[in-house]
């Protein structure tokens, strides 16, 4: 976009013009998406597989493309919440990646739970509860400390034990005001002291300490739980009952704990496996771009096809419509349409073709009727219909990629000039050594 620009200032053209223009060219440029658009039926699991293998086929989980789209397939509409007639979907928040080292990438699954790395509090809980009821804290099971420097004074042996009988007897009150409830787990973020598990244990309750609030909060959407900061507020309906299982298994080295199978629930965990960590970091991220695809779908249901095609289908339509304009405004309006064939320009040129000869091959295309979808396939390097290939882009991503590119184009343009605020060397000098002498040169 500013390259095309610099042309027009060269001619002593004002900036102004020129931004008016691409506002202009940016309006249109939107209306000819919208009207190449097609809609999408979410519902339709095979459409939206294909979508989303278009997204990776070219990376390093292309391999495993199956199982990769079937995952964030599964995992974005698992998260998917509906309030309100408004869509939220919170990947970030809601869906956790987890990577363990061992074992092949097709032992990659969704959960339909939550997922947390870590182990019971006392050996002899049970690590094996079906239908649990959960109860989720955000406070710690411990004597709370005064909050600044306490001093004791003891004059009796009485007195001491007195200390810590009333430490005791807080432990005791916390514990059973949990425990009044019948819950099969309590998970909390802070710490559990050693006699409240020593109470928890013999009321046959699970204890998990020291979870991080991100997994707590997950565990409150996928089991139906409400997270409460004190125990003596606990009432039923803050009791998880949704998860159907609750299992610790030791993978590896180390302990974690599964909370599946739950009737509906908003958070999940994606468990990948793999032969090294280098291998799983790279999944994860082509796993989240799959799942970014996903999500803008969903939200989103429109598409435009890809291989250079929508780009050149505006190009097109930007250069018909500034056949009608008049005035000095229709150069960077055209100028417009010439930088949006970078995009099928670049593709040709990754693929070896020869770019004149398939530009302009491309550029003829579009100047028929119906052939909006027509763009270059990366791999043969030839003209194909986007619609048969199978190549789509979300309409969401389009638009805001032209927002953005003619927006910043526009804050530069603006520009008139930049001060700099570094000092120069020789200044520096001339203060640290005085004035010079106004007779030396």
């Amino acid at each position: 976009m500013l390259s095309v620009a610099e042309h027009f200032l060269e001619q002593q053209m004002h900036p102004t013009v020129v931004i008016s223009a691409y506002r202009k060219a940016l309006d249109d440029m939107i209306s000819t998406l919208k009207k190449i658009s097609i809609p999408v039926d979410i519902n339709d699991s095979d459409m939206m597989l294909n979508i989303i293998n278009s997204s990776i086929t070219t990376k390093a989980i292309s391999r495993w493309s199956s199982l990769a789209c079937n995952i964030a397939l599964d995992a974005v509409k698992t998260v998917q919440f509906e309030e309100n007639g408004r869509k939220e979907i919170d990947i970030k928040k809601y869906a956790k990646v987890e990577k363990i080292p061992g074992g092949i990438i097709e032992d990659s699954c969704v959960l339909r739970g939550v997922m947390i790395n870590k182990d019971v509090t006392h050996p002899r809980m049970r690590r094996y509860i079906k239908n649990p009821r959960i109860v989720l804290l955000d406070s710690s099971l411990e004597y709370k400390k005064g909050e600044s420097q306490t001093d004791i004074e003891i004059t009796r042996e009485e007195d001491f034990t007195r200390i810590l009988q009333m430490e005791e007897e807080y432990i005791q009150q916390l514990c059973e005001d949990i425990i009044q409830l019948k819950p099969d787990v309590v998970i909390t973020e802070k710490g559990i002291s050693d006699l409240a598990q020593h109470y928890l244990m013999r009321a046959n309750i699970t204890a998990i300490r020291r979870v991080r609030k991100t997994d707590n909060n997950r565990i409150a959407r996928a089991c139906g739980a409400r997270i409460v900061s004190r125990p003596e507020e606990l009432r039923e309906d803050d009791v998880g009952t949704g998860a159907g299982l609750l299992e610790i298994k030791k993978i590896g080295d180390e302990y974690f704990t599964f909370i599946t199978e739950c009737k509906d629930p908003k958070a999940c965990t994606i468990l990948l496996r793999g032969a090294s960590k280098e291998i799983l970091s790279e999944v994860e991220r082509n796993l989240q771009d799959a799942m970014q695809v996903c999500r803008n779908v969903l939200l989103d249901p429109q598409l435009v096809p890809g291989g250079g095609a929508s780009e050149m289908a505006v190009a097109h339509a930007l250069t018909e419509k500034s056949k009608a304009m008049t005035g000095v405004e229709q150069w960077p309006y055209r100028a417009v349409a010439q930088a949006l064939e970078v995009i099928p320009r670049t593709l040709i040129q990754n693929c070896g073709a020869s770019t004149i000869r398939l530009l302009t091959s491309l550029r003829a295309k579009h100047t028929q009727e119906n052939c909006e979808t027509w763009g270059v396939n990366g791999e043969t390097g030839t003209l194909v219909d986007m619609k048969e290939l199978g190549i789509w882009e979300p309409l969401a991503v389009k638009l805001q990629t032209y927002k953005t590119a003619v927006e910043t184009a526009v804050l530069l343009l603006r520009i008139d000039d930049i001060v700099s605020g570094h000092k120069k060397k020789g200044d520096d000098q001339s203060r640290q050594g005085g004035a010079p002498d106004a007779g030396q040169e």
